[in-house]
């Protein structure tokens, strides 16, 4: 600048480079203690699947995938943890850990295994399972379609069929209109971008069938969520995302971005971030998700950037959890308990700046089936499907953790993560990389 002396603008260059050191410090993502603790009324749950879970499993597309990719699949379906025949026990186990919530999904090809056919067993079996939560104390959360259809929905074309809309929503009318008024949380189709991603590599689909079933997918979420509305008044409803670190906008892009009017709460499960110190979430793309690098801190940057879009819905983290490879501990020693207590205290910290969060999941209650695989091991309880015909519950670290954080409503002031945060985050890079965290819109 004309007329500055030399001494002025060494000091004002010196003042620069001292203001860029500060914007790129890892200390962006600090770990202040959390400042507010879980309200009372706060949702805690377990979240697991009918097909993933249940066993005993009727004619279905990916009753079809398994045989058919017989010899590429890690590990057959067998009658995976029996959650058909056992679900009384693991409710108890459920209750155990001090849980309100509790999410699985009523499984259509169960329901209706032929076209115009219901099976009264299975209704029987749905509608105890529904009043046992109940008992328990705990508030249903039901997936309506959590990737599998039944066999003769796949005859018929699947998505590609425009009718199968139209069933899609018969049987999920006939579905609300016999558990509503029972304060279900209600979930249309589990995590749209993962379905679509699954259906585009098993069946496979070409360009035009994935459009197909994308717009398919948006259509028939947005005609439930105003029947569900309006067969079980006050219900609330949503349809959860898979956050997807660089690929997030093409996931929200199946679903979400076109559903923001039609949705009562922002689902979120969040697995894995990535950041410029651990791109390990690329494992994600080979199935071996035990190798991922956990970034805990990833999950508050996306809690911030989903209320900053749609600032005037709550947040529910529907799914979180780390998996095991075969229930074995991790080289680098992060221990479940560790992954749990991280992530909520980074939960924490989001709602301590204003984002209303109302309810977080553990995915999962126990060991299951993860679509073609029995290795890696989410649960609280593992089950040794492998190896174990008792297919036994064993407590693993979590579970007294997990009952702790519900009963003293989170982790206590001054905690620190165990694992630091990296620096430079996908979830928020403008935040996270040059010190400058979104702040969320004044209520």
């Amino acid at each position: 600048m004309p007329g500055r002396s030399k001494r002025s603008r060494c000091a004002h260059l010196l003042s620069v480079l001292v203001l860029l050191v500060a914007l790129a410090s890892p200390a962006a993502a600090d770990t202040r203690p959390g400042t507010v603790r879980f309200p009372a009324d706060f949702l805690w749950g377990v979240s697991t699947s009918g097909f993933q879970s249940e066993g005993h499993f009727p004619d279905s597309n990916w009753t079809r995938y398994v045989e058919r990719r017989a010899g590429e699949v890690e590990d057959s379906y067998h009658d995976s943890v029996d959650f058909r025949h056992r679900y009384p026990s693991d409710l108890k186990l459920a209750k155990g850990l001090g849980v309100n919530v509790f999410r699985t999904s009523i499984e259509w090809a169960r329901v209706e295994p032929r076209r115009g056919h219901r099976d009264p067993k299975a209704i029987a079996y749905y509608d105890d399972l529904v009043r046992r939560i109940r008992a328990a104390g705990m508030r249903p959360m039901l997936t309506l379609d959590h990737w599998v259809y039944p066999g003769w929905v796949a005859d018929q074309g699947a998505w590609d069929d425009p009718r199968t809309q139209d069933d899609w929503l018969r049987h999920a009318r006939f579905i609300v209109n016999r558990y509503k008024d029972m304060d279900v949380l209600w979930v249309t189709f589990n995590e749209a971008s993962s379905y679509i991603y699954r259906e585009l590599t098993h069946r496979p689909l070409d360009l035009g069938q994935l459009l197909t079933m994308q717009k398919a997918l948006v259509k028939t979420h947005r005609a439930a969520y105003d029947m569900i509305h309006r067969v079980d008044p006050g219900a609330m409803v949503s349809s959860n995302i898979a956050y997807g670190t660089l690929l997030n906008g093409l996931f929200d892009a199946a679903l979400f971005n076109e559903a923001t009017d039609k949705l009562d709460f922002i689902g979120v499960d969040y697995y894995y971030g990535a950041n410029l110190e651990n791109i390990t979430a690329a494992h994600a793309l080979t199935g071996e998700l035990w190798k991922i690098d956990p970034a805990p801190e990833g999950l508050y940057y996306v809690l911030k950037q989903y209320h900053l879009r749609v600032p005037d819905l709550p947040i529910y983290i529907v799914e979180n959890g780390m998996p095991l490879e075969d229930g074995k501990p991790r080289p680098d020693g992060y221990t479940r308990s560790d992954h749990l207590r991280d992530h909520i205290y980074w939960i924490q910290r989001a709602m301590a700046e204003g984002v209303p969060v109302m309810g977080y999941n553990y995915w999962s209650l126990t060991d299951n089936y993860e679509w073609g695989s029995y290795r890696p091991r989410f649960g609280l309880y593992t089950v040794d499907v492998r190896t174990d015909p008792s297919l036994t519950r064993r407590p693993t670290d979590a579970v007294p953790t997990y009952r702790s954080l519900i009963a003293r409503r989170g982790v206590p002031s001054g905690y620190v993560p165990v694992r630091e945060p990296g620096w430079c985050s996908i979830g928020d890079p403008l935040g996270s990389c040059f010190g400058t965290p979104a702040t969320p819109p004044a209520s």
